[in-house]
């Protein structure tokens, strides 16, 4: 990493971790055109880590101009070359991956396992996406008419706008980056301000790697609306690809509109968690602490609201508050600890308001229920059951580690309720009989299903959701066509 653009935390006397924290554009550090700074803190201490250049609008024109410099030269290379430097991508940041984790956890404030998993995951978008580069498949067909030949060819799209949120400030953008590169096209991403360190200290990995300057241009800034505004009004920018929430998702909808860039939108869940009476109850437990815990429920997947059959109610709800309240809450920093700290006040004050809603329409808490006392946006595991369905639990994202529990008798009623939502993300069910399952999976409204599995993200699956959970995909081949035009050529021999 270039040692005049690098900053240094030094925590605990641990080895001190490296991020650059400027803007970067063309291949080169700078900052802000108008020399603003916005700061970037630690959620487990509230301390500031570092003041980072905050890009203003003339910044953002600016990385179009080095997205556009480098366009045809990144679009003309032979499809395996860029194959090999999204490979050498992978192993690069898979060099680095505990100080990129440590930077994680330092800023987001997840506890370092989830860090760790994190950068894995991360990583592996660039090795999917290394092999996709080079299956851009088009077709040849005779006409039905028989007076031509149909060619259909895609082409990149041109410059792609990333927004990315805090929750996962690694894989987030590299689930758009790799696929973008693959395809051929140079991005501009801009990272949520509460977590842009870990996207910047990617930058210098991916030089490393050999990605040209200007193939990837990272903005942060605390003056996202005018900034993102005044890059999608660019004609040359053609894709914009946003993961957050629905409201900011409409928002960025009306921009794009502008110019009819074309958008790829993964925004808010309200995933449901169903327990039939005849799931094996281990199973489902250990399910439910990986879709409602992992990454501390601060991601869209995560499980909102739990319904489990009257028969199993009482033994799952005992179960799950036993194990989530075992788990060690603590500085994510530290080895061992399972729970870290929720990324800002904000997130923390919204947890607490849900919860009390749900107790004060009827809900008790088994475990948890209130917040830890002292420095940081500590929230502990929390098992609330006897949960109205009316409660805001129920119809709102917590994104917190906060499992709302209701019961059922009825199956036939279960599709409804999961579905009596504008979301339409992802759905978790339990069900020894796999026939059942896979009939009521049919019934749901749903992009994705984990069917007996807590886990439902992998980059070889195509990533997305109904309704107002988004369009598009990412992740396996769909996320390479997010940033494909389809061309069709009419032709005869």
């Amino acid at each position: 990493m270039h040692k005049d653009i690098v900053s240094s935390i030094r925590v605990d006397g641990e080895a001190p971790i490296d991020f650059p924290a400027q803007l970067y554009i063309g291949g080169r550090w700078r900052d802000a055109s108008d020399g603003g700074t916005f700061g970037v803190v630690d959620p487990a201490t509230g301390r500031e880590l570092a003041a980072v250049a905050s890009a203003a609008p003339d910044d953002g024109r600016a990385a179009v101009d080095a997205a556009q410099a480098a366009f045809a030269g990144w679009a003309a290379l032979k499809p395996r070359e860029r194959g090999e430097i999204l490979r050498r991508c992978f192993e690069t940041i898979m060099a680095s991956r505990e100080q990129l984790a440590r930077l994680i956890t330092l800023e987001n404030g997840k506890a370092l396992p989830d860090s760790r998993a994190e950068i894995a995951y991360a990583a592996e978008f660039f090795r999917w996406n290394a092999e996709e580069a080079v299956r851009n498949i088009g077709q040849i067909s005779r006409s039905p008419s028989g007076t031509g030949r149909i060619v259909v060819t895609h082409k990149p799209a041109g410059i792609a706008l990333l927004v990315t949120p805090w929750n996962y400030p690694a894989a987030m953008g590299t689930r758009k980056i790799a696929p973008a590169l693959a395809a051929g096209c140079p991005v501009i991403i801009k990272p949520a301000s509460e977590t842009p360190l870990t996207m910047l200290a990617l930058m210098p990995l991916l030089e490393r790697a050999g990605v040209p300057a200007g193939v990837v241009n990272v903005i942060p800034s605390r003056r996202s609306g005018p900034v993102v505004d005044s890059i999608l009004r660019d004609p040359r920018v053609r894709v914009v690809s946003f993961t957050g929430s629905t409201e900011v998702g409409r928002t960025l909808l009306k921009s794009a509109a502008h110019g009819v860039v074309n958008p790829a939108m993964e925004l808010g869940g309200n995933a449901p968690f169903v327990v039939l009476e005849d799931a094996d109850v281990d199973a489902a437990v250990e399910g439910a602490v990986m879709a409602k815990m992992r990454n501390l429920g601060e991601a869209c997947t995560a499980a909102n609201r739990f319904y489990v059959h009257e028969a199993v109610y009482e033994i799952f709800s005992r179960r799950l508050a036993e194990t989530l309240g075992a788990m060690r809450m603590g500085n994510g920093l530290e080895e061992g600890v399972e729970v870290g700290t929720l990324v800002n006040a904000q997130t923390l004050e919204k947890v607490e308001a849900l919860v009390a809603d749900a107790i004060g329409r009827g809900a008790r808490a088994l475990t948890g229920g209130k917040r830890q006392s002292g420095p940081g946006f500590y929230y502990p595991p929390t098992v609330l059951v006897d949960v109205p369905r009316d409660a805001r639990c129920f119809h709102e994202e917590i994104f917190g580690p906060v499992a709302a529990i209701s019961s059922f008798g009825d199956e036939s009623e279960i599709a409804a309720l999961c579905n009596d939502t504008e979301y339409g993300l992802v759905a978790y069910l339990y069900t020894r009989d796999l026939k059942r399952g896979m009939a009521l999976a049919e019934k749901l409204d749903f992009g994705m299903i984990g069917l007996n599995r807590g886990i439902v993200s992998d980059p070889a699956a195509p990533f997305g959701g109904m309704k107002q959970s988004g369009i598009g995909r990412e992740g396996a081949h769909e996320g390479l066509m997010e940033f494909l035009e389809t061309q069709y050529l009419s032709t005869d021999w």
